[in-house]
């Protein structure tokens, strides 16, 4: 019987190498960070790009306890070039990553800098976001209906301030905006923050007439008394915190549009170290915090993996090179 038994087990042993054989070069393929994991923030201090930071680098925290840890750090400047500049520099490295935004795309149409998207690895798209326009409380604009025919009458007569990137999502709109009141964008009076909170100070101090910029920013602002919000970049309302906001559809201005949000890696990356940050991410997503993060900060869930990200960046590319054309927005100007 034990002659038998072991004659079983040197036939068996060929096929046992081979499951350890395979077993041990899935270890070796699998990859995870060894030490801090520094989040780069494309903007300054309190615009939806820092709330986005500071927040998922909670979630990760918590949905991957394998993380030894993870800083936030923010980069102003050049609308995300600075952080994405910096990113490139760590070329092969997952232990780095940054926010990403749709400026990445219209810096490289426009011209701004020479680092291209395709030079880094994309992530994730995480949510999509739409474009809100709000005033204070005590100004005299009440509507977009108000803000056309004021432009119609004055085209200087309006200071529109945004964040972080000219050509951005918030630029378009703007200029989707002009375009509404029958003005060439380039003429209207536009002020750039390098981050979403010191615009929206500058709005409520008075110093612009109307901030134009994330959801995130306009809730806060309407909930506290301190804004009004004029109009919406969506088709449709929206659900929630916004339920009340009018599209600018609905108004006859025709500025409907949205951007998205997400993270991008350095370039030249293995794809374990892709497949690691996929896995992450897509625990985040299933959590009821984020879901709870996303309706407080107005985002729509809109998840989309490394792989697919990079084929929306494409896309969007094209897409957005046109848009920006049309509004009078170019390299050369």
């Amino acid at each position: 019987m034990k002659q038998h038994a072991r004659s079983r087990v040197f036939r068996l042993s060929p096929f046992a190498f081979l499951l350890c054989a395979v077993a041990n070069l899935a270890i070796a393929q699998e990859w995870k960070p060894s030490r801090n994991v520094d989040i780069a923030i494309a903007s300054g201090a309190g615009g939806a790009a820092d709330r986005q930071g500071r927040q998922l680098q909670k979630l990760l925290m918590q949905a991957v306890p394998s993380i030894p840890s993870i800083t936030v750090t923010n980069k102003p400047g050049g609308g995300g070039l600075v952080a994405w500049t910096s990113l490139a520099q760590h070329a092969g490295d997952a232990h780095f990553i940054a926010t990403l935004s749709t400026a990445m795309l219209t810096n490289q149409i426009l011209g701004v800098g020479q680092l291209r998207y395709q030079d880094l690895t994309p992530l994730n798209i995480l949510m999509r976001e739409y474009v809100v326009a709000w005033v204070k409380t005590d100004s005299p604009l009440a509507s977009a209906k108000d803000v056309i025919a004021r432009l119609k009458k004055d085209p200087a007569s309006v200071s529109f301030a945004f964040a972080t990137a000219r050509g951005n999502q918030n630029h378009i709109v703007i200029g989707m905006i002009a375009r509404a009141a029958g003005l060439d964008p380039k003429v209207v009076k536009t002020v750039v923050f390098s981050s979403g909170g010191q615009g929206m100070t500058a709005a409520l101090g008075g110093h612009i007439d109307v901030w134009v910029g994330t959801p995130g920013g306009a809730i806060q602002h309407m909930q506290s008394g301190a804004a009004r919000a004029l109009g919406i970049s969506s088709t449709q309302r929206q659900p929630g915190k916004l339920a009340a906001v009018p599209t600018f559809r609905e108004q006859g201005v025709e500025a409907s549009y949205y951007a998205w949000r997400g993270f991008v890696a350095p370039g030249k990356m293995a794809a374990p170290q892709v497949a690691f940050w996929d896995q992450a991410f897509a625990r985040v997503i299933r959590s009821d915090e984020w879901k709870q993060d996303l309706e407080e900060n107005g985002w729509a869930e809109d998840y989309k993996t490394s792989a697919e990200t990079r084929k929306h960046l494409d896309a969007e590319y094209e897409l957005l090179a046109k848009m920006l054309a049309d509004l009078g927005m170019t390299a050369k100007q």
